[in-house]
């Protein structure tokens, strides 16, 4: 089917509408504040619901279920460009080893669990349904939209057109809960005295629950590193990510040719590409020129219309075919979650296990933005160091979750699945023995005070 450029304008200009509308009921409706549901997942309900499926009144194009895939790849290209510092793995196993090895334990344990669920279980107890249906919900909870919509199009490819919707509806699933259950386990945690720099959740700033910043509190979004006299920096920034995604594209179309009976994520290639194009512009003392900052915001506005179009484009009759194991997958999903946050995190962090815990929650129930909203809720200044550690960890865990992502569909597609699900497992378990073996396991109740921990009582003493 030809795809016509005004069909596309007029996509993301509906999509534009229904954020602007999300927008402004964000900042007015308190019970949404309370959740505090993001923008994006916002429009892409109401889009939903205005949609084909219910009352039919958008003129959505039949192409919004691809906008996901082509903007995730937009994502990827974002993560290294900008990126300055040199990395080590032995820095950063030794500051932030604990934090490496949970959070990876985390997410491969995750796809390992419900792939073994999906090829041996699933199969006895529905006829029919598809070897990677389980694989779907770790997708949708780890990797968010994105991800759910790259691994959809991997098992579209292998001819399951019911993939991407059901990816979906677990990544719908997994950022809504994982923000108002993570809430509800942060008034917990606050109440139990496992929470070190807040008391009480209703003690957060307005500016969290509303989502606009006061003037007073305001900051820059980036730094104008060209003249717009010779290009405007914020076209040289976005120059360089669609270059990146565009050779990606261009790479992919060759590995085809080269490579027929493998599928290879575009996205996985945008991140490989924007690698290159970082050596690229250090070669030719370039790489000063480019703002971190605002890459990122280029990264971070994809991701609003991928969550907005992802939900939206959710096929309603594949979720009502399927319910009774996208129900059972969910419920299953977030005891594993909850699990780990007040068993494993209490446990295996050296300090602010609670801090830690709830980032891991987020990330493991939605994306990394939800990681952040749930760690800001508890560490409303950040200034436990948590998030520095997260971020120098994620550098690592980016790799890992696209070779995870990458490579889980062939693995299924080719009938090894069951090794696969138990080679993830043993991962797993491998990081967590690491850690307890270089780390240590601490045993204390989870309300007393670590090594390295600021409490807001030692806050009152300054």
């Amino acid at each position: 089917m030809e795809i016509h450029a005004i069909n596309i304008l007029y996509d993301f200009c509906i999509m534009s509408a229904l954020l602007f509308v999300a927008k402004i009921l964000r900042s007015k409706i308190k019970f949404i504040q309370k959740l505090y549901i993001p923008s994006s997942l916002l429009a892409g309900v109401i889009g939903l619901f205005l949609g084909k499926y219910f009352l039919n009144v958008l003129p959505f194009s039949t192409e919004i279920s691809s906008y996901s895939s082509i903007l995730i790849a937009v994502l990827f290209a974002t993560m290294f460009l900008g990126n300055k510092k040199k990395v080590s793995f032995k820095n950063m196993f030794t500051s932030v080893g604990d934090t490496f090895l949970v959070n990876a334990a985390a997410e491969i344990f995750q796809f390992g669990f419900f792939i073994l669920i999906g090829v041996l279980i699933l199969p006895l107890l529905f006829n029919g349904i598809n070897a990677g249906f389980g694989v779907l919900l770790p997708a949708g909870f780890v990797g968010g939209h994105g991800t759910a919509a790259a691994m959809g199009a991997a098992f579209q490819d292998m001819g399951w057109d019911e993939a991407t919707s059901i990816g979906q509806t677990f990544a719908t699933i997994g950022l809504i809960s994982g923000i108002v259950i993570g809430v509800i386990l942060i008034n917990i945690g606050a109440r139990k005295g496992y929470t070190r720099l807040i008391t009480r959740v209703d003690e957060l700033p307005e500016d969290m629950k509303t989502g606009l910043i006061a003037e007073e509190n305001r900051t820059s979004m980036g730094k104008n590193t060209v003249s717009p006299m010779s290009i405007d920096p914020l076209t040289w920034h976005i120059t360089l990510v669609l270059v990146a995604v565009g050779l990606a594209y261009l790479i992919n179309e060759g590995l085809k040719i080269v490579f027929p009976p493998l599928s290879f994520p575009v996205y996985g290639l945008a991140l490989i590409t924007s690698i290159l194009l970082q050596w690229v512009l250090s070669l030719f003392k370039l790489n000063q020129y480019v703002d971190k900052q605002v890459v990122t915001r280029v990264g971070s506005t994809a991701t609003d219309y991928l969550v907005g179009f992802g939900v939206a484009s959710i096929n309603v009759n594949i979720v009502l075919k399927y319910w009774i194991p996208i129900v059972a997958l969910s419920a299953l999903g977030l005891i594993l979650v909850v699990f780990w946050q007040f068993v494993i995190s209490k446990r295996f962090f050296h300090n602010y296990w609670f801090e830690r815990g709830i980032y891991i929650f987020g990330l493991t129930t939605g994306v990394m933005a939800t990681g952040v909203i749930l760690l800001r809720v508890t560490d409303p200044e950040f200034k436990s160091g948590v998030l520095e550690d997260f971020g120098f960890a994620w550098i690592f865990l980016s790799i890992m979750d696209m070779l995870i992502v990458s490579l889980s569909p062939m693995f299924i597609g080719n009938g090894m699945g069951t090794i696969a699900g138990i080679v993830y497992c043993l991962i797993a378990l491998a990081c967590l023995l690491l850690s307890a073996k270089v780390f240590g396991i601490q045993k204390d109740n989870g309300t007393v005070q670590r090594s390295g921990e600021i409490t807001l009582a030692d806050f009152g003493k300054k």
